[in-house]
């Protein structure tokens, strides 16, 4: 079989050589590109005689799925997957798998990265101290002792939970499924409407979906209290942006921590969120670190066996 990694990994050259070493002493072909290829016909080029693809968070098409004749297995390097024409997997019947719980650390780290980053004021501080500046208008406040609130209890937002519970907070979560360990250790959940309306940092880890893309709406952000925090490490459109530029501005909620905006890995620097008051904003960074980045190459070579072997696992639903 042909294996096609479409695009670099984020990893050393040489994990990749031991990690594909198997699969070549078995005599298929690796081929493995260094570079990202955004054209769509060279980038089917690439990938037009592979039986397995392998990427990250690259979008793959639905056209180039379709006219791909010998394409039976996508392992994704990524845990969400929306990126990814799923509809086109399930007219072929190709089996497609994800790197589930690679950055759950990473992603967790974030979010109290962008938290604290946003209630002391981190950003404004580093510039006021570079031009001989000093602390005044710039005291924020702690996070011990405030409600923190998580949308989605899966393998990160229960992270986060157990994070924020060592810092001392109050933690209350909505999820569709109640974990009983977190409820055993403080956590509360609470309804969705509750959350925003009490919460004083709403953390985001829910996968996009079409019941998820703008779940933080107007609406919502106008439940919030004035003096609360939005932390967004999940999904761009599980936000509505321009809703969000709006309430930072009129002073409806205190500030946004935000990893990802979208799913590219460039933004528009005209975005109106990039403008907003009190906003820390990445480029899609939280599960980039590099601990998490050799996991997730470990587990998408995993996830290419167990297929091989007739055991697939981490398993992507259509």
């Amino acid at each position: 079989m042909k294996l096609v990694i479409m695009e670099p990994l984020g990893v050393v050259p040489t994990l990749i050589d031991e990690l594909s070493a198997p699969l070549k002493k078995a005599g298929h072909e690796v081929v493995y590109y260094t570079t990202k290829e955004t054209d769509q016909a060279k980038l089917f080029d690439r990938v037009k005689d592979a039986d397995i693809i392998m990427l990250a968070n690259q979008p793959l098409s639905g056209d180039i799925i379709r006219r791909c004749p010998h394409l039976k297995m996508l392992s994704v390097a990524f845990t969400g997957v929306d990126h990814v024409d799923l509809a086109a997997c399930k007219e072929r019947n190709i089996t497609v798998c994800n790197a589930a719980g690679y950055s759950t650390n990473a992603v967790a780290e974030l979010a109290f990265g962008l938290a604290i980053a946003t209630i002391r004021n981190i950003v404004p501080c580093d510039d006021r101290t570079r031009h001989s500046g000093t602390k005044d208008g710039l005291v924020g406040f702690e996070l011990f002792g405030k409600t923190f609130g998580i949308v989605g209890t899966g393998a990160i937002g229960s992270r986060v939970a157990e994070i924020a519970l060592a810092f001392g907070c109050k933690v209350i979560a909505y999820s569709r499924t109640q974990k009983p360990d977190l409820v055993a250790k403080g956590v509360t959940y609470v309804t969705l409407d509750e959350l925003f309306r009490t919460a004083d940092f709403v953390s985001l880890h829910t996968p996009l979906t079409a019941d998820t893309k703008n779940l933080v709406n107007a609406d919502r952000i106008n439940s919030m209290k004035s003096t609360a925090v939005l932390i967004n490490t999940a999904r761009g459109p599980v936000v509505d942006s321009q809703a969000l530029s709006n309430g930072l501005n009129e002073g409806r909620l205190a500030a946004a921590g935000i990893a990802v905006v979208d799913i590219g890995p460039r933004i528009d620097p005209a975005l109106p969120l990039c403008h907003a008051k009190n906003t820390v904003v990445t480029p899609h960074i939280a599960f980039a670190s590099k601990e998490a980045l050799e996991i997730r190459a470990g587990i998408v070579f995993a996830n290419i066996a167990a297929w091989m072997d007739g055991n697939p696992q981490n398993l992507v639903k259509y």
